[in-house]
């Protein structure tokens, strides 16, 4: 078959590799001139609102999907009529606002942080006599990697959060103090089957994943997530990948957010996984049946973040994926997976790898 994907980035380049190897080939929207995508199939420049190009690609293609959630929904409403689009577009709607994204959640009983809609400062004091402070104060759409965000630890600090990113609609939510964060990603195929791989533990540092590790032992939490994840899918009808992030609290699970989408979290699936994400994204777009998830060992994940330096180039263990992406403090670049037999033999490569990463950045004056 021939896929649309809109967007070209690092997720869109993993997608057309997997596309390759299930023997599809894609074409890709983006208004980049070099996209990372571009290694993997033809792309047209445009922006992502373009009506004239959204139609030449839907034309194209025998399926539509997306690489990340903020793709303009009303754009995509005006060729949704002709070309299927997956994930279907009401997922994407609700993962582009905060708010709607947690009215989800309560409709579907999910669990998830106290929250409070800020539309003035004095919604912002409102909110912290409400739930407590601190409190983490997000714009309700566009956010990401941390950005759009300001932890408000004290009263006095609402005229400075306000004036920092109080010029568009925001949310507030509770602090919870977790024990760590999870990934639960699951797949849904066109006729309802659904897939779902192992909780990832994921650590993230100045709101950008750095490491994740994968299987989470601990089969309550699994099954529990696992059933937090096929309610949202049947609920919205869903086709392709979604992950769901949550944060692990005691014996409780509390939603974060949800992407429709592939994962930074889900790259160790590539050489972890019987099936990667990717695979399993294709497999449902194009209406294939999903793919064995099982684990393969013990998997590991590291980004690389704002530059590749020669030690994770030149690594004694792991596989790494460059992006092709010119170096840019905070932007993701690559990664690198581990697999082991055994979950500390993973931990400590991992934490090799990160060592080496972080001292190498430093040396080379970029933070990370």
């Amino acid at each position: 078959m021939r896929i649309g994907i809109i967007g070209a980035g690092q997720l869109g380049q993993m997608l057309g590799f997997a596309a390759r190897g299930l023997g599809h080939e894609c074409f890709f929207l983006d208004p980049s001139g070099d996209p990372p995508a571009a290694k993997a199939g033809p792309v047209v420049q445009a922006p992502f609102d373009d009506p004239v190009a959204l139609s030449v690609l839907a034309e194209k293609v025998d399926v539509l999907t997306y690489e990340f959630e903020n793709v303009p929904v009303e754009a995509l409403r005006g060729i949704a009529g002709g070309t299927p689009i997956y994930p279907p577009l009401e997922a994407l709607r609700l993962a582009q606002d905060r708010l709607d994204e947690k009215q989800l959640f309560e409709r579907l009983d999910i669990p998830l942080p106290a929250y409070h809609v800020v539309d003035s400062a004095a919604d912002l004091h409102a909110a912290a006599d409400a739930i407590g402070l601190p409190l983490v104060v997000k714009t309700r759409r566009l956010g990401y990697d941390g950005k759009g965000q300001f932890v408000l630890r004290d009263k006095n600090q609402v005229a400075e959060a306000w004036q920092a990113i109080g010029t568009v609609p925001l949310i507030a939510e509770q602090w919870v103090p977790f024990d760590y964060e999870v990934s639960a990603i699951g797949v849904r195929g066109v006729d309802g089957q659904v897939a779902a791989y192992c909780l990832t533990h994921n650590e993230h540092a100045g709101g950008i994943l750095r490491v994740s590790h994968a299987p989470v032992d601990d089969d309550r939490l699994t099954a529990k997530a696992h059933a937090y994840l096929s309610r949202m899918l049947e609920h919205l009808d869903y086709v392709g990948v979604l992950a769901l992030e949550l944060f692990v609290a005691g014996d409780a699970l509390l939603a974060n957010e949800f992407a429709p989408r592939v994962h930074n979290s889900g790259h160790w699936t590539i050489e972890g996984a019987a099936t990667s994400q990717f695979a399993n994204h294709i497999r449902a777009v194009t209406g294939a049946a999903p793919g064995p998830v099982d684990t393969v060992g013990h998997a590991g994940m590291v980004n690389l973040i704002g530059t590749i330096p020669d030690s994770a180039r030149h690594a004694a263990v792991g596989t790494l994926h460059d992006y092709g992406k010119s170096p840019r403090p905070g932007r993701k670049l690559g990664h690198i997976t581990v697999v082991a037999a055994t979950g500390p033999e993973r931990d400590a490569q991992t934490a090799v790898l990160t060592e080496t990463v972080t001292q190498s950045s430093t040396l080379n004056g970029t933070s990370t």
